[in-house]
């Protein structure tokens, strides 16, 4: 049924949807993101709580206790929704909040994107049109921002303070976008979805397949968009400032987009506890836990059974109450929407699965589709059906006040209210600077991974080469191929030909070919799940014939997010080097230069495992199971649990320019004894690898004081005669008796800089019950007694080199 609400939305939408509509960090005037600059003399007021902004709408701001900055902000929220109705309340629920003009709030735009850049995607992040330049007259104008290398590119460096620099760029365009009033304060990245199966479309989004290192990605990125020095810990959470909103999506057991019919709206992921824990919810806990991220993006699809976004024990239980999230919790756009009209779960209507969302937990609906549902234009569920629900008694107006609460603490905590002046002076001229498009230039070099590199083809002496040819179809890549998705328009945007042509001339016929080939957004994607992991046939036949017919050996450049199955290349002389370069941004083609003409080392190594198109025809997609399962016949996914003969290229391959060695301090290992405190836990052992079980066979690690720690140097030497960038990975591999366990597990990484002959030292601290624990199928997380090793690879198959030793664990009773 029609409500005041909807009314409420609808004109709100039409009628204020200007500058006004989100209030800026600054006092002064701002151009309308809606009537393309033209203020029509009205003031544009900067923060919700500005006594001339009350005046000009006829209110008395010392009216409003939600003004009065000495108060503590729970207080103040409080005051806020006890000045709104029911009517008003709901209408708040929606990325489009409406706020409440009778009371002086304004409107709010939830939904911006900043993924790896700021983002056109949603509504409120707005660039200027440079085709309009009468538009931008007497105002300032952005046309553009700086556009990093993807997600899984970044990934690929290994490089935590590389995360949180970009992070830290890019809410720093952001609050310049929010001032010059072009963009908000709330972002909705970035995704941290471990990437299970290498079909799925939306693996350049993420930081790849290990848990571990997609939570240590989260919560750098997300430090660098939310921390303002001097506020990273406070006493009281819920009230430390912000200097924009991050959220860690989506959550959770999401991977499957559109696979032979099953679409992430409909699917049911059906998922073991011990795997929930292990994989798909351990970036998440890492994200609340340790990042402190201010929102967690529910996902569409089911879990077991349950809508992500209706499940209580997934929201309220583990989010908040476990993990102590301090923010708002936010739906994929239209997952309210889909569980009604796709999933159609339990048969709910729009209302019941409005009251059902709420219950659960979650604070925000994200509308994505203007949709007519019952003759009624649709933008979300809860501002639509949110009134009904409550007037039919389906969920509670407190679990609406609830929801706000959520939302007005974390605006409160951006300044949305008060303003934030350590960043009002932020303006278009700290987008694209000097500084951001250093920094996206040396990110995309870092996440650059040297696949193959035959008799040292790589790098290229351009003195020797007069004249290269360059050919393939990602040569004269646009935008969208070299940016990837959820982006904006680049500062600028250099192909990989004018990368290679500052260096050499480009004939059509020379005594070399650099080949730039993979694949783009029509094959992998949000909403499209790849069917294969293969090259286009057409560019591998171009590839063999142009290496056949060459007199050198050729140069092969992959553009690509997920791995792709080039057997062909690997094994043939004639392609003497293979160079992934990922989907690496606006600055991308001075990167690819760069690596292949020797200006920079590559030190990248792969975030996930570059599988043979032979694995896929072994397992579906839909199965969720991480370790193998012999009575399906399936193998184990990723590096974890994976030991079989498709893999290409394993997780954390990388070769150099030099060589690395590693020497180790910890000789022949250590023993730890742990106090088990009479609280010891079952662990399952392989068949007849034991014959007696010991006394306390493993540790509940929420049960222990964690401590302990195992402490070692390894020194990294340089062989070669290049200075060159390395990532140190640390693994523990598990007692063998264990049975489930994973084969190895990442626990710790550094990247370090050495120079040519010399040696760098880097030391490692690993805590017991992190490093050595594994998740049993209880779902426990437990420390087993036994000899784990710690285990240390270079990722260099031309010059491997590795260093282990044991850990002996037992505990006193």
């Amino acid at each position: 049924m029609a409500s005041s609400a909807m009314h409420v939305s609808i004109l709100s939408l039409l009628l204020l949807a200007t500058t006004a509509s989100i209030p800026h960090a600054s006092s002064r005037a701002a151009p309308s993101q809606a009537d393309g600059g033209a203020t029509g003399g009205k003031a544009v007021y900067t923060k919700v709580c500005d006594a001339s902004r009350f005046m000009a709408a006829g209110l008395d701001m010392s009216k409003y206790r939600y003004c009065n900055a000495s108060l503590p902000y729970g207080d103040r929220v409080r005051d806020l929704i006890g000045w709104m109705t029911v009517e008003e309340k709901v209408s708040n629920l929606g990325d489009w909040a409406d706020g409440a003009p009778r009371v002086g709030l304004p409107p709010y735009k939830w939904w911006s994107e900043a993924l790896h850049g700021l983002s056109s995607t949603g509504p409120t992040t707005k660039f200027d049109d440079p085709k309009k330049p009468r538009l931008h007259s007497g105002r300032a104008a952005v046309f553009n921002g700086t556009v990093f290398a993807n997600v899984i590119n970044s990934a690929a460096s290994f490089n935590e303070s590389l995360w949180k620099s970009i992070g830290q760029a890019i809410s720093t365009e952001a609050r310049a976008m929010y001032n010059l009033g072009k963009g908000g304060l709330t972002y909705w990245s970035p995704n941290i979805n471990v990437v299970r199966d290498p079909r799925w479309g939306r693996a350049l989004e993420t930081p790849g397949e290990d848990p571990y290192v997609v939570g240590r990605y989260a919560v750098n990125f997300v430090r660098g968009m939310q921390d303002i020095p001097g506020h990273e810990v406070a006493s009281d959470p819920m009230s430390r400032p912000l200097k924009t909103s991050a959220c860690c999506k989506h959550y959770a057991a999401y991977d499957v987009d559109d696979w032979y019919g099953h679409t992430r709206f409909k699917f049911d992921a059906r998922v073991e506890e011990r795997d929930m824990v292990e994989t798909f919810q351990r970036p998440f806990e890492m994200c609340v836990r340790h990042g402190d991220v201010s929102s967690v993006m529910c996902s569409y699809n089911r879990v077991n059974g349950i809508p992500a976004c209706a499940d209580a024990r997934l929201l309220s239980g583990t989010i908040r109450r476990d993990w102590g999230l301090h923010g708002y919790i936010v739906s994929d756009c239209d997952a309210v929407r889909v569980m009604t009209d796709n999933a159609t779960w339990l048969g709910y209507t729009a209302v019941e699965s409005t009251a059902a969302v709420l219950k659960a937990g979650l604070d925000l609906d994200c509308g994505e589709s203007w949709i007519v549902q019952d003759g009624k234009p649709v933008m979300d569920f809860l501002t639509t059906y949110g009134l009904e629900a409550v007037q039919k008694g389906k969920t509670r107006e407190s679990d609406v006040d609830n929801a706000l609460t959520n939302l007005y603490m974390t605006l409160m905590r951006l300044g949305y209210f008060d303003g934030m002046p350590r960043y009002e002076s932020l303006n278009e001229k700290d987008i694209c600077s000097h500084d951001h498009r250093s920094l996206a230039l040396d990110g995309a070099r870092q996440g650059m991974v040297l696949l193959k590199n035959h008799g040292g083809l790589l790098p290229l002496d351009p003195k020797k080469f007069g004249a290269i040819a360059v050919r393939g179809p990602h040569a004269e890549a646009p935008e969208k191929i070299m940016d990837g998705d959820y982006t904006g328009p680049p500062c600028r945007y250099v192909t990989p030909r004018e990368g290679i042509s500052k260096d050499v001339k480009i004939w059509h016929h020379a005594n070399l070919t650099i080949y730039f080939g993979g694949i783009n957004m029509h094959i992998e994607r949000e909403g499209n799940d790849r069917e294969d992991l293969l090259l286009p046939k057409n560019q591998t036949e171009e590839i063999l014939h142009i290496a056949a017919v060459s007199s050198n050996p050729i140069v092969l450049v992959i553009l690509s997010g997920g791995g792709i199955d080039i057997s062909f290349a690997q094994g043939n002389p004639k392609i003497g080097a293979i160079l992934w370069a990922g989907y690496p941004g606006g600055e991308g083609g001075i990167a690819i230069a760069d690596v292949i003409f020797g200006r920079y080392s590559p030190g990248g190594r792969l975030p996930l495992t570059w599988f043979k198109n032979k694995y896929i025809h072994q397992i579906p997609m839909t199965s969720m199971e991480l370790r193998p399962r012999p009575d399906h016949g399936y193998p184990g996914r990723t590096y974890k649990f994976y030991d079989g003969p498709y893999v290409l290229y394993r997780f954390a391959h990388g070769l150099s320019y030099t060589k690395f060695r590693y020497e180790s301090s910890a000789g022949n290992g250590t023993a730890v004894t742990l106090a088990a405190g009479g609280h010891c836990k079952q662990l399952s052992y392989k068949a007849g690898a034991v014959d007696t079980a010991p006394s306390c066979p493993a540790i509940d690690v929420a049960s222990h004081a964690c401590k302990e720690t195992v402490d070692f140097n390894v020194s990294v030497v340089n062989c070669g005669d290049v200075d060159g960038s390395h990532t140190v990975l640390v693994y523990t591999v598990p007692p063998p008796e264990v049975a489930g366990a994973p084969i190895k597990q990442v626990v710790a990484f550094q990247r370090v800089f050495v120079k040519a002959g010399r040696a760098a030292t880097v030391g490692f601290s690993l805590k017991v019950c992190e490093a050595f624990g594994i998740v049993e199928k209880t779902a426990y997380t437990v420390v087993p007694s036994g000899v784990s090793t710690v285990l240390l690879e270079n990722g260099d198959t031309s010059s491997p080199s590795s260093v282990s030793f044991p850990v002996k664990i037992s505990f006193s009773t």
